[in-house]
């Protein structure tokens, strides 16, 4: 029901910054908690980021705490990810999630997410 659509990734270099996009469908945006997560080549769909509903809460892993924003406008129906000083293994289709529902603790678990946009590929390269 819900449909996400991400955007904003492409080949960068290390040290470089994007911003990524996630444009939601619906009137109802602004009751949803949002999420970012990332799929390396050869690994699980891991958590990256999330945030409420209402954009006072944010939640992150600890390994881009201190280079990863997320963000969100629900005026537009969107949320964002801005990435700094990226690192090669940063490499990864990065998706973003929606919850129909307010976020509750379990924020970081894929199956706590209703939608998923298709990805956006973010690839570092030296």
């Amino acid at each position: 029901q819900v449909q996400l659509v991400e955007s904003g990734g492409g080949l960068v270099q290390i040290g470089d910054s994007l911003r990524l996009s996630c444009a939601a469908s619906g009137r109802t945006f602004s009751n949803y908690g949002m999420g970012w997560f990332r799929q390396a080549p050869g690994k699980e769909r891991a958590f990256v980021a999330a945030i409420s509903a209402s954009g006072r809460r944010t939640y992150y892993t600890d390994s881009v705490k201190d280079r990863f924003t997320i963000s969100r406008d629900n005026a537009k129906n969107t949320v964002f990810l801005q990435i700094n000083s990226l690192k090669l293994e940063d490499t990864a289709v990065y998706f973003c999630a929606s919850r129909t529902s307010p976020l509750n603790s379990a924020y970081g678990r894929r199956s706590e997410y209703n939608n998923w946009g298709q990805g956006t590929q973010v690839t570092v390269s030296s």
